[in-house]
């Protein structure tokens, strides 16, 4: 049975096709997701053990396509539950997919009061979508809470273009400017250059928000995992992958690999943070032979195994669980961090708050040089 607080949030949602259960004529083997996943087909899943809970959220209309198919979020549910188990601490339940409201405004409502709810449960949500605009729903569950946040996109575009009508396209201007405003920071990675209008990253600039170009982030993967882990709200959209690997990518042939994806979204369910995650830019008529549907399938694995891995994770305020080093560069006493269990590592703004940075960061202070990551984010405090 459902907690009680998620009985506004059902009529929402639709079970899931029971069609995706069988791969040639015959069930899941016990060693495979479908076996394991806890999912909406007739009965509402127990959520309160889960440590994932995935949704699907067909609603398109932002990006032009007026009828909701949820063929695409079905084919990803039909690869991933065919992949094999391998992380036995990851509770997974699966709550089926939302209903498209009369309006996009009334998805937007739906999905937004739906991960609201599972956010006060404590629970991490990663979102199949839809288009991009969506992500104002997973800001929205922050805003009306009124708590500032960081917020983290992949994408191979800046979805600032405020010529066009469709919010997939200009969502992030609404995301940037609307009052009152609860966006600490924004990051952007994996943008294409030839994309981007240099008015935008001027705009970016200014609002002292970070921007990773895409063959910068490729030569230094390792330097995201602390950019991710810092947001409460993570999205990527598959037009940030290349073609190759992800055919329902009609943007561009460039991009990050499915395995360079991958590693992304394993540092998205390493962050304690980011307890919402959005997949969009799927379009399953776009698609080859279900790569793509694959694709993200693999990513979704990837995440069950960076949320094995974050629970290896001890509380900062448990220091006997980290290496602490106390150290002075231009003039400034700070304090850097090291888990013991995995090697990541923390700094200390001059508030004594601390944010999550890399060995390249302590490396440099050791080197009594200001980490840039330490002074944009001294800024921002």
């Amino acid at each position: 049975m459902p907690f009680s607080s998620l009985d506004t949030i059902i009529d929402f949602l639709e079970p899931v096709s029971t069609g995706i259960f069988y791969n040639n004529d015959e069930g899941f083997n016990t060693k495979q997701l479908g076996s394991y996943i806890d999912v909406y087909t007739e009965n509402f899943p127990g959520v309160d053990a889960a440590d994932l809970i995935i949704i699907g959220c067909p609603e398109a209309r932002g990006a032009g396509v007026i009828k909701a198919d949820t063929s695409g979020i079905d084919a990803v549910r039909k690869h991933f539950y065919q992949l094999y188990h391998w992380h036995a601490d990851v509770k997974i339940a699966d709550i089926g997919n939302m209903k498209t409201g009369a309006s996009l405004e009334d998805t937007y409502s739906a999905l937004q009061q739906t991960l609201s709810e599972l956010s006060s449960l404590q629970k991490k949500v990663v979102i199949l979508g839809g288009s991009h605009d969506l992500m104002m729903a997973q800001y929205n569950v922050f805003a009306t809470q009124q708590k500032i946040i960081e917020a983290t996109c992949v994408d191979a575009l800046l979805d600032m273009n405020t010529e066009s009508r469709f919010a997939a396209d200009n969502f992030l201007m609404k995301m940037f400017t609307v009052e009152p405003n609860y966006l600490k920071h924004y990051n952007h990675i994996g943008f294409q250059s030839y994309f981007v209008h240099p008015a935008m990253l001027e705009t970016i600039d200014k609002l002292r928000f970070d921007c990773y170009r895409v063959g910068v982030v490729k030569e230094h993967m390792e330097t995201m995992e602390p950019v991710i882990r810092n947001a409460s709200v993570f999205a990527i959209d598959i037009s940030a992958i290349q073609n190759s690997h992800a055919p329902a990518n009609r943007i561009t042939p460039n991009g990050f690999t499915g395995e360079e994806a991958c590693m992304l979204m394993q540092y998205a369910g390493m962050s304690a943070l980011a307890n919402t995650i959005g997949i969009y830019g799927y379009n399953a008529s776009q698609d080859v032979s279900d790569l793509t549907a694959k694709q993200i399938s693999h990513m979704l694995w990837y995440l069950l195994d960076g949320i094995q891995k974050g629970k290896q994770e001890a509380p900062l305020e448990q220091r006997e669980y980290y290496n602490e080093f106390k150290l002075m560069f231009a003039d400034f006493e700070t304090s850097f961090l090291q888990s013991k269990k995995t090697q990541r590592w923390w700094m200390q703004l001059p508030d004594k708050t601390f944010v999550a940075c890399s060995n390249k960061d302590y490396a440099a202070a050791l080197n009594n040089e200001i980490p840039e990551r330490w002074l944009r984010a001294a800024e921002r405090s």
